[in-house]
Formats: C-alpha cells, sequence, structure tokens
C-alpha cells in the first residue's frame, strides 16, 4: 500500500514572496526619494543662507515712488519683499565703490564681510518729505546750531561742530563750496582715536526727479571721494527714472 504523497508545499513556496519583495521595493524607493529631497533642498537651502537675502538676478523691476517710476535691477535691491513691480513707499538700493556694481558671486565677500563693507555706497530712495534738501538746509537750519567757528578740514571740506542740544549728538557737519551748484553738505559721525570707522558714518540726502529724495550713507573712508560718490549717486538714480 503507497503510502501518503510527500509535502511539496513547503519546496515550491518562494525564499521571498512577491508581497516582500513589493514592500521592500517601495521602501527603497522612498528611501531614494527622501535621499533626492534632503540632497536638493539642502542644497538649496544652503544656497539661500550664503546669500543672505542677496541675489546676483540681474532681473530689472519696474518701481513707482510717488509720482516717478524707476527701473532697478534686482542685485542691487538690498531687500527681498523690495524685489516687485508695482508702487512702493522706498526702496533701498547697495553697490560697490568705485565700480557701481551690484551684488554679485564674484564680489560677495564685498557684500558679506563686515571688514570690506566701507566700500559699498547704500541709498534710501523715497517720496520727498521736506521741501529742501541737506544742501539746501544749511544756511536756514544747520547754520543756526553750529557751536564755534568752522575750521578746515580735510579734502576741501570745511567742519563745523554742532551744539551739544542740537540732538544730533557727536555729529558734525562737513560742508565745501562748488562753483554753479549749491554748497555740497554732508553730516558724519567721524571716529574717534582707536575707533574705527563703520559702513554708514556718512550720510547726505538730494532732491531728484519730480519728488524723490535719496538717502545716500558711505563710510567716513571714503569722503576723500566724496565729490565722485555725490556725482555718481545723483548720475545713478537719473539713469533709472523711466522716461
Amino acid at each position: 500500500m503507497a503510502g501518503p504523497a510527500p509535502d511539496t508545499t513547503a519546496e515550491e513556496t518562494p525564499l521571498i514572496s512577491s508581497r516582500f519583495l513589493y514592500r521592500l521595493t517601495t521602501i527603497v524607493a522612498f528611501v531614494a526619494a527622501m535621499t533626492l529631497a534632503v540632497s536638493v533642498g539642502g542644497r538649496w537651502f544652503g544656497e539661500r543662507i550664503a546669500l543672505a537675502g542677496h541675489t546676483d538676478s540681474t532681473e530689472e523691476f519696474l518701481i513707482q515712488i510717488g509720482q516717478d517710476k524707476l527701473g532697478l535691477p534686482a542685485n542691487m535691491i538690498r531687500f527681498r519683499d523690495q524685489r516687485r513691480n508695482g508702487v512702493a513707499e522706498r526702496v533701498d538700493i547697495y553697490f560697490t565703490w568705485p565700480e557701481r556694481q551690484g551684488y554679485s558671486s564674484a564680489l560677495r565677500a564685498r557684500f558679506d564681510d563686515v571688514a570690506q563693507s566701507s566700500n559699498l555706497i547704500f541709498l534710501q530712495i523715497s517720496q520727498s518729505t521736506m521741501s529742501r534738501d541737506m544742501s539746501g538746509r544749511l544756511e536756514p537750519i544747520y547754520s543756526k546750531l553750529f557751536d564755534g567757528d568752522p575750521q578746515p578740514g580735510k579734502f576741501g571740506l570745511t567742519l563745523h561742530r554742532l551744539r551739544p542740544d542740537s540732538g544730533y549728538g557727536n555729529e558734525l557737519i562737513l560742508s565745501a563750496q562748488r562753483p554753479d551748484s549749491p554748497d555740497y553738505v554732508v553730516r558724519c559721525l567721524l571716529p574717534g582715536a582707536g575707533e574705527k570707522p563703520t559702513s554708514g558714518d556718512c550720510q547726505r540726502d538730494i532732491h531728484i526727479g519730480q519728488d524723490l529724495t535719496v538717502l545716500y550713507r558711505f563710510s567716513s573712508v571714503l569722503l576723500k571721494d566724496w565729490q565722485h560718490i555725490d556725482a555718481a549717486v545723483r548720475l545713478f538714480v537719473e539713469n533709472r527714472l523711466a522716461k
């Protein structure tokens, strides 16, 4: 009498089931996708950190401030939320001196390294709120606040100290007469002995266009270039005005 047929179930069952293979494939695909996402996302995030709010894009935005419109490249606009077309209360600009270039990877150190920031010019362009710019305020306002006689300064400038109760702290007024133009006037907080100048310890404002005030700041180490800086700032804004 023949014995029972051998049980071949164990032999016929595959060592790795199709369900296990499917789950394993799914897990591997998921891990691969996550790895790719982390890689791409990490690279994107790293680039954003490296840029620190800067952009090397030269896309131009048309920005209207008051009655004036300006065409400005993205890499010269300091703040990300200002890089857009349309109406704005103000726009902040920066560029290198003396090249007058916006942010780029080649010039990154000039924008990121505090030790090199004295070679940047900062502009704030807004609608005029005063009828006179800084040159126009010299005689009717600033001269009433002078403390003592003017003193000869460097680079053809005259130094005026301000009264302690003037509200300007330790700032000084520097001025210079110019042929066929109003006097040049700039306010500076000059560094004392052992102190280092900052990237914006001098400031001046001028009127440009129909209704714009351009307040620009620069380091006192650039005072030797005051004539060239003033002309360059004016030319930059005038050339960016929409016709």
